[in-house]
């Protein structure tokens, strides 16, 4: 079921005109050795309400990848079109990601959307890089509110 969601998001970001473009800034992974047991800094961009703003301003380019719970997307919200992977998923679902499109990722507050744009780039993808929705809320930016699905008992037959 959750391949078939995928699947349909998917089919939902290509065929629906996006309100994204390319950004000349992407994010590179650190090569600096870190001591044992300590994860490599992220070197991802995080963007501004302006940057992805001006994203948002121009159509088709661009693919959301959002890595948060859905919980957090109902909680919070998140933006109009998006594909919705669980950052721990993401690795397991890159076939399913468009390599002609540059992708911004988005979690909270960038750490999840940061680690998600450095494997991106280790495997190939074009990212202009991670976004945190609260904190792009919090510079003004329209967050779109998500309701969560009604229990199945109380779907209508």
């Amino acid at each position: 079921m959750q391949r078939s969601l995928i699947k349909l998001a998917l089919a939902v970001s290509m065929t629906m005109p996006l309100t994204f473009a390319a950004i000349s800034t992407f994010a590179q992974s650190s090569a600096a050795v870190q001591p044992a047991g300590k994860q490599a800094e992220s070197k991802a961009h995080v963007l501004s309400r302006a940057e992805l703003d001006a994203l948002l301003a121009k159509p088709g380019q661009l693919l959301i990848v959002d890595v948060r719970r859905p919980d957090e997307l109902i909680s919070i919200g998140g933006f109009p079109v998006y594909l919705s992977i669980q950052a721990a998923d993401l690795e397991k679902h890159l076939a399913y990601l468009p390599k002609d499109r540059t992708i911004v990722t988005v979690s909270n507050h960038a750490g999840r959307a940061k680690r998600a744009v450095d494997l991106l780039i280790a495997k190939g993808f074009k990212v202009a890089g991670a976004v945190g929705a609260q904190d792009y809320e919090a510079q003004g930016g329209q967050l779109t509110k998500i309701s969560a699905p009604p229990p199945k008992s109380a779907a209508v037959k």
